[in-house]
C-alpha cells in the first residue's frame, strides 16, 4: 500500500506515534548471524535534491531542517523506542544521473552525541546547485550504498526530496521498482513551495507525481511541503514517522487502485526537458 498525508494529518499521526511504535518486523535474512553490535532499527538513505531548480534559500533551509530534525528531542525519542535503539543514516545531495555527492558517510546514531556529530557533518557541508534532476539516477546510486555500510537494519529506507520530477538518466519507475524487488521503502518528499515554471522544468500535481512514479514498497507515504514556513516541520516529522517504523493514519490506496493509470505521466519530467532543449 502507498499512502499520501498532508503536512498536519502527519504531525498529528507523528505526535501520536511515538509512544505506540508498530510491532517490530522480524530481521531479514541479509541480518542473520552477524555482529550484534552492527544491528539497527533502520537503515536510512537521505537522499537530497541540489538541482537548480532548488534556490539558494531552500537548499539552506532543506540542509538545517535535516540536521535539526536529527537533533530533536522527538527524534531522539523515537529512536528509542525501537529494538536496537539505533539507526544507521547517510545523506547524499544529486542532481543529475551522475551527479550525486555524499555529505555524510554512514554513520550511526544512538543517542543525543551521535545526533549532533551527525548534524554537524552535514551543516559543515557547502552549499551546491547542480544542473539536471535524475530522481532514478539518486534511487540507483542509494541501492549499493545498503550493501556496502557495514550495518544491518530491519528495514531500509531511501527518502527522496525534490522539487521537481525525472528528467535525465532512465526512466524513474525502472529505479524504483528495482529498489522495491530488494525490499526497500522509498517515501518522498515532494516540495511545491513556488508556482510551477515552465520554464525551470516545473510541473503541477508534483506530490501526485512522486505518489504514483517515486515511492514504493510497504508502507510508503509522501508528505508534500507547499509552505517555506513547514519545510523544518515536515522534514522532522518525516522522519519521526520512518524511524518509528508506522505510516501515517492517511487515505490508503486500494490494491486495485494499484494498477490504475498514474494521475501524472512518469515520463513527464523527460517530455518537458524534451520540449524545451529537443534533446
Amino acid at each position: 500500500m502507498r499512502w499520501w498525508v498532508s503536512i498536519g494529518i502527519l504531525l498529528a499521526a507523528a505526535a501520536a506515534g511515538v509512544a505506540a511504535v508498530a510491532a517490530p518486523k522480524q530481521a531479514p535474512q541479509f541480518a542473520a548471524g552477524r555482529d550484534d553490535a552492527k544491528q539497527v532499527d533502520v537503515e536510512l538513505v537521505l537522499a537530497v535534491d541540489v538541482s537548480y531548480s532548488m534556490d539558494v534559500d531552500e537548499l539552506a533551509v532543506q540542509r538545517e531542517g535535516y540536521a535539526q530534525a536529527l537533533m530533536s528531542n522527538e527524534f531522539l525519542k523515537t529512536l528509542k523506542t525501537g529494538p536496537n535503539g539505533r539507526i544507521a543514516v547517510t545523506y547524499f545531495e544529486w542532481a543529475a544521473s551522475s551527479d550525486q555527492k555524499i555529505i555524510l558517510p554512514w554513520q550511526i546514531i544512538d543517542g543525543p552525541e551521535s545526533a549532533d556529530a551527525v548534524a554537524a557533518e552535514i551543516m559543515k557541508a557547502p552549499l551546491r546547485r547542480a544542473s539536471r534532476t535524475s530522481i532514478s539516477g539518486a534511487i540507483n546510486f542509494a541501492l549499493p550504498l545498503f550493501e556496502q555500510n557495514p550495518y544491518h537494519g530491519l528495514r531500509r529506507v531511501i527518502d527522496i526530496s525534490g522539487d521537481g520530477p525525472n528528467n535525465n538518466g532512465e526512466p524513474v519507475t525502472i529505479a524504483r521498482d528495482a529498489a522495491v524487488a530488494k525490499g526497500v521503502v522509498i517515501n518522498g518528499l515532494p516540495i511545491m513551495v513556488k508556482e510551477p515554471s515552465y520554464s525551470m522544468m516545473d510541473i503541477e500535481n508534483l506530490d501526485y507525481y512522486y505518489e504514483d512514479c517515486v515511492i514504493g514498497g510497504p508502507g510508503a507515504f509522501v508528505v508534500t511541503i507547499k509552505d517555506r514556513a513547514k519545510f523544518k516541520e515536515a522534514i522532522h516529522t518525516k522522519l519521526v514517522m520512518e524511524v518509528a517504523g508506522r505510516v501515517p493514519p492517511a487515505r490508503i490506496v486500494p490494491i486495485a487502485d494499484e494498477q490504475r493509470p498514474a494521475r501524472v505521466s512518469c515520463l513527464i519530467g523527460e517530455k518537458v526537458w524534451q520540449d524545451r532543449w529537443g534533446r
